[in-house]
């Protein structure tokens, strides 16, 4: 099958209406958020997803051969660029999916060993893998992996100088990482994450 690919998540994108799953990966769901190397969180999911997107727009169409069909009706395929670069293998070389060894049989091995090494995605801080974060939640559970507001990191707090009071608009702060810590552990820190995507006061991220 191929064409002009609509991505869905990390790990599934849409052709022709019909939903093709990549074998032999598993990248974090789309309400999944991780932690950066600073201990903030962010919307990983939502991340895997935008990269996979611009990785696509690249090189059209998308080619993927059929390797079968999984549980939720979906066709499964190992599907490349129009430039011949398969994308499961892009996506776990850059972080933004796991090799999933019970599929793949450990055929991006290599790939993850090298994204962990780089640090790069999902590397660069701490994740639950895709399919323990499924375990755990379910759709009408709170925003998932997103720490309660309060402190998510005493060390960052010690460290900060921040203070809840008073309350601030994203014009009264200065930096990226004050907007996230403000956004994480005061009260009124959602106001300053207008769209809901886990980044607070975006021009200064």
């Amino acid at each position: 099958m191929s064409g002009v690919a609509s991505v869905i998540d990390g790990d599934t994108i849409e052709i022709h209406g019909q939903r093709i799953r990549f074998n032999g990966i598993d990248a974090p769901e789309s309400k999944q958020y991780c932690s950066d190397a600073k201990g903030f969180v962010y919307p990983c999911g939502r991340r895997s997803a935008d990269a996979l997107d611009a990785f696509l727009a690249a090189s059209g169409p998308v080619e993927c051969r059929f390797v079968g069909w999984d549980r939720y009706h979906r066709f499964v395929g190992d599907c490349r660029r129009a430039d011949g670069v398969s994308v499961a293998s892009w996506m776990v070389e850059h972080g933004q999916a796991l090799d999933w060894p019970r599929y793949s049989h450990g055929a991006y091995s290599e790939q993850q060993t090298k994204a962990e090494s780089s640090k790069v995605g999902m590397w660069v801080g701490a994740f639950q893998a895709p399919g323990e974060w499924r375990l755990e939640h379910t759709d009408n559970s709170p925003t998932p992996n997103q720490p309660p507001l309060g402190i998510i990191s005493r060390r960052v707090v010690g460290q900060s100088g921040y203070s809840c009071e008073p309350w601030r608009y994203c014009s009264q702060i200065s930096s990226c990482d004050e907007s996230q810590w403000y956004l994480h552990n005061c009260s009124w820190g959602r106001k300053l994450d207008r769209d809901g995507d886990g980044v607070a006061c975006e021009t200064l991220c």
